[in-house]
C-alpha cells in the first residue's frame, strides 16, 4: 500500500490524504493489509480488540517508523489494536486512528458548507466521544485551503505526523479520531499550507482554552443545555424594569491577601450575587468573558469565542456562576464581540494560510482604531460560526441577553477610514451590507430560539431602526445603547451650575428622539477610562457640591425614559478613574458620602420596580410628558411619567443649581395628593436634607404650564426629587 512517494509525503507531514494509505485497506494482492506509522517503534503487532489474540506481526518498511502488513483476506475488517514495541522495550497498545469511520453525518456535512448549520458548536470543535466502543475525542476544523491538517499535543508529542487528519472536501472540515484522551487535554491544530509553511493554531470552536501566555485550546465537553430562567422573557420586556450592574470581572474585586489575584467565578457567584441584588439591580452585565490574550484589551480582543477565560476558572465555573445569578433572581447579559478579532498567530489570523475568516484586502479586513481584523461577513461559514456563537452562549450557559459591542464599526465601510482607504458597497454606497445581513440574521436567530433571550446594541451613529424587526427595515436588536443621552447630559453636568442656564438644551435634546428606539441610558466603563476620570470627578464644585450634582444625575437617569445601566463603582462614587489591573476602592465605603450615594443607588432601583410608571412605558411616547421643559434661568426641569393604568404617575424636579427654591409651582397632570417618595438631597444620602420632609401634596386648582392644578413644593439645592401620584 505504502509507495516512495507516500512514505515521503508522510514522513515530512506533507501527505494530502493520509487515510487513503494509513490504517486497514484491501491491497492489490487480495489481502486486508494494515499500514501505520509509529516513530520510535522497533515492532508492530495487530492485535484482536476484544480478545488480545494476535492478528498479524507487521514488517517494517525500509523507512523507519513505517509497518505494513496483512491481517486477512480482502474485504475483511477486524476490530483491532496496535501493540507496539518501543525502542526502550517498553510495549504499549494503541488504537489506530486510522480504523475509525467518518465523524461528520452527511446532512451535518451539507449544512456547514451552506453556512446554514444551526448549531455548528455540536459538530465542530473537539468533542468526548465513545466510537465503536472506543473512549477518545473526535476532532473537526474547518480549513478548506490548507494542503494538511493535524491535531497535536501532548498525547503525540506535538508530533504533526502522529495524527493527520481526513478532508471532508464537500465542506473543507478535516476530521479525525484520537482514543485514549478526554477532558482536560491540551491540543491545537497543525497546518500545512500551500505554500509549505506550518502554522499551530488554537480551535475556533474550543470550549476551553490554556490560561494566558499558553495558547492551547482544552479538550472540554460540550456544556449542557441550560434551563430557561422562569419569567425570562417577562424580565428582559420593553416594559420590564431593567436596571444593569456593568462590571469587568477581572478588577471588581481582587485578593490583596493573596498576591492581587481574581476571583473566580465560584467567588463571585458567593461574593458578586449578593451584592448586586442588595443594590436592587436587576441585571448583570459582564464585559467580555471570551479567551483573550491580553488582559488589556478588557476581552474585546478575543481569540476563543466558545471559551469562557480560563483566567476565573473553567466553563463548569462558568456556568455555576450564572446558575447563581438566575437563583438570585437576576438576569446576565455579557459582552459580545462580533466587530474584530486580534492577529494573534495562534488565533484566526491567516488561519488555513489564507485569509479564511478575514477580509483578503486590508481596506475591509483591517480595523485601524484597534490594529485587529475584520471577520468576512460575506462567507457563509463565518456568518455561520458567529450566529452559532451567540446561540452557544445562550443556549449553553443560560445568559439572558448578548449586548454587541462596537455596532457602527459593522455597519459603515468607511468607519474610521479617510477617502481611498475602504472599498464601497456595490452599489456604491459606504453602507456594509453583508455586516447588515449578519446583524438581521443573529438576532432573528437568537429571537427564535434564545427562549425570551435579547440583545441590546452599542450604536453610537444615527442609524435608523436598530432595535427595530428586520421585517420592518430594522436590525432586529431589542436594545440600543442611547449613546447621545449619555454624551450630552454628562457634558452638561460637566458645567459649572452658573453655566448651565447656558446648555439646557443638553439636558432636555435626548427627549427628541426617546422612543425613536427601544433605549438603555448607559453610564459605562468606556465613560470612567483613558484621561476621562470617574463620574464623580466629572462634578464640579467643592466636594459637597460634587456629590449632591452627582446625586441628582442619577435622580434624573433613573426617571428618565429608558432602561438604566451603570458601571461598578459608579454606584458608591468611586474618585479615581477605573483600572483593569486593580480592585474598586471598597475602603470608600468607610466615608459618608460615599455610602450615602450607594445608598441613593439602592433606594432608585428599588422605586424604579416599585412604580409601573417609571417603567412600564420607557420606549413609548405615551410615558412621558413635559411639566417644565424651558426653565434655563433656574436649571429646573420637571416632567411626568405614567403607567399602563391611569392612575400610575409619577412626577420628576430636577434643580441643577445650589440655588434652594423654596416655593417652586408647577403644573400636574392629575388632581389628586403627590407623595414625596425620594429626594436626592436626603440626609441619608448625604444631602442637607431640605425637600418636603417626604409629605403628601395636595394638587390646587391652580393653572399652571397649561395643566389645570399645579402644586408649590420646596426644591432642594443640586438634587432631584420624585413625586409618586396618589389618586
Amino acid at each position: 500500500m505504502l509507495n516512495a512517494d507516500d512514505l515521503a509525503a508522510l514522513l515530512e507531514a506533507r501527505h494530502t490524504d493520509p487515510f487513503g494509505v494509513l490504517g486497514l485497506h484491501d491491497d492489490t494482492q487480495g489481502r486486508a493489509t494494515v499500514s501505520t506509522f509509529q516513530p520510535g517503534a522497533s515492532e508492530v503487532r495487530v492485535v484482536d480488540a476484544a480478545t488480545g489474540k494476535l492478528l498479524a506481526q507487521l514488517p517494517a518498511v525500509h523507512v523507519a517508523g513505517f509497518f505494513e502488513g496483512p491481517v486477512g483476506a480482502a474485504g475483511e475488517r477486524p476490530r483491532y489494536r496496535l501493540s507496539v514495541t518501543w525502542a526502550d522495550g517498553q510495549v504499549s497498545e494503541v488504537e489506530d486512528s486510522f480504523r475509525f469511520p467518518p465523524i461528520l453525518g452527511e446532512t451535518d456535512a451539507w449544512l456547514l458548507a451552506e453556512g446554514s448549520h444551526l448549531r455548528p458548536y455540536e459538530i465542530l470543535g473537539a468533542h468526548p466521544r465513545r466510537i465503536d466502543e472506543v473512549d477518545g475525542v473526535a476532532f473537526t476544523v474547518w480549513a478548506p485551503n490548507a494542503a494538511r491538517v493535524s491535531v497535536v499535543g501532548d498525547f503525540n508529542v506535538w508530533d504533526g505526523r502522529r495524527h493527520p487528519m481526513r478532508l471532508r472536501r464537500e465542506c473543507g472540515v478535516w476530521e479525525t479520531f484520537v482514543a485514549g484522551i478526554g477532558v482536560g487535554t491540551a491540543y491545537k491544530f497543525e497546518i500545512r499550507t500551500h505554500g509549505g509553511a506550518i502554522l499551530q493554531k488554537a480551535d475556533p470552536m474550543g470550549f476551553a482554552a490554556e490560561l494566558r501566555p499558553r495558547t492551547a485550546s482544552v479538550v472540554a465537553g460540550l456544556p449542557p443545555v441550560r434551563a430557561v430562567p422562569a419569567g425570562r422573557s417577562a424580565a428582559n420586556a420593553l416594559d420590564a424594569p431593567i436596571s444593569v450592574y456593568e462590571l469587568h470581572p477581572g478588577s471588581w474585586r481582587r485578593k490583596p491577601e493573596e498576591g492581587n489575584r481574581f476571583l473566580t467565578w465560584r467567588e463571585m457567584a458567593d461574593e458578586l450575587v449578593p451584592y448586586v441584588k442588595d443594590l436592587g439591580f436587576t441585571h448583570i452585565e459582564l464585559m467580555p468573558v471570551s479567551e483573550h490574550p491580553f488582559d488589556g484589551s478588557w476581552g474585546y480582543q478575543p481569540v476563543g469565542l466558545y471559551a469562557p477565560t480560563s483566567r476565573f476558572g473553567s466553563p463548569e465555573d462558568f456556568g455555576t456562576f450564572v446558575d447563581a445569578v438566575h437563583a438570585a433572581g437576576l438576569g446576565l447579559f455579557i459582552d459580545w464581540v462580533p466587530g474584530h478579532f486580534p492577529s494573534d498567530p495562534h488565533g484566526l489570523a491567516n488561519f488555513d494560510g489564507t485569509p479564511l475568516y478575514e477580509h483578503s484586502d486590508p481596506r475591509e479586513g483591517y480595523h485601524p482604531d484597534w490594529n485587529t481584523l475584520i471577520y468576512n461577513f460575506g462567507r457563509n461559514e463565518v456568518r455561520n460560526f458567529l450566529v452559532g456563537n451567540a446561540l452557544y452562549w445562550i443556549e449553553r450557559f443560560g445568559v439572558d441577553g448578548l449586548r454587541v459591542d462596537a455596532v457602527a464599526s459593522l455597519l459603515y465601510r468607511d468607519y474610521s477610514r479617510r477617502a481611498g482607504e475602504w472599498i464601497p458597497n456595490i452599489y456604491g454606497g459606504r453602507e456594509n451590507l453583508e455586516a447588515i445581513g449578519f446583524l438581521r440574521r443573529m438576532n432573528e436567530v437568537v429571537g427564535e430560539h434564545g427562549q425570551g433571550a435579547i440583545t441590546l446594541a452599542e450604536e453610537s451613529t444615527a442609524w435608523p431602526a436598530v432595535s427595530r424587526p428586520p421585517y420592518m427595515g430594522g436590525l432586529g436588536f431589542h436594545f440600543k445603547w442611547n449613546m447621545g443621552w449619555m454624551h450630552d447630559t454628562l457634558k452638561y453636568v460637566e458645567h459649572e451650575p452658573v453655566h448651565r442656564r447656558f446648555h439646557h438644551n443638553e439636558l432636555t435634546f435626548g427627549l427628541v428622539y426617546a422612543f425613536d428606539e427601544n433605549f438603555v441610558l448607559p453610564l459605562s466603563h468606556d465613560e470612567v477610562v483613558h484621561g476621562k476620570g470617574s463620574l464623580i470627578a466629572k462634578m464640579p464644585g467643592d466636594g459637597w457640591q460634587k456629590f449632591a450634582n452627582l446625586r441628582a444625575y442619577y435622580g434624573f437617569m433613573w426617571t428618565h425614559p429608558g432602561k438604566k445601566l451603570l458601571f461598578m463603582g459608579g454606584e458608591f462614587a468611586q474618585g479615581r478613574e477605573w483600572n483593569h489591573d486593580q480592585s474598586l476602592d471598597w475602603h470608600l465605603l468607610d466615608h459618608e458620602w460615599h455610602r450615602g450615594v450607594q445608598a441613593l443607588v439602592r433606594d432608585l432601583n428599588a422605586v424604579y420596580k416599585r412604580l409601573p410608571a417609571l417603567h412600564q412605558r420607557d420606549c413609548e411616547g405615551q410615558g412621558f410628558g413635559w411639566l417644565d421643559l424651558n426653565n434655563s434661568d433656574w436649571s429646573v426641569v420637571a416632567y411626568a411619567r405614567y403607567g399602563r393604568d391611569e392612575n400610575a404617575v409619577a412626577l420628576a424636579v430636577c434643580n441643577f443649581t445650589p440655588e434652594v427654591r423654596h416655593a417652586y409651582r408647577m403644573g400636574v397632570p392629575r388632581a389628586g395628593r403627590y407623595h414625596e417618595a425620594l429626594n436626592t438631597d436626603a440626609a441619608v444620602y448625604g444631602g442637607s436634607n431640605f425637600g418636603n420632609a417626604g409629605k403628601t401634596i395636595e394638587a390646587q386648582p391652580i393653572p399652571w404650564n397649561g395643566y389645570s392644578h399645579s402644586i408649590e413644593i420646596a426644591l432642594p439645592p443640586l438634587a432631584t426629587i420624585l413625586f409618586e401620584y396618589q389618586p
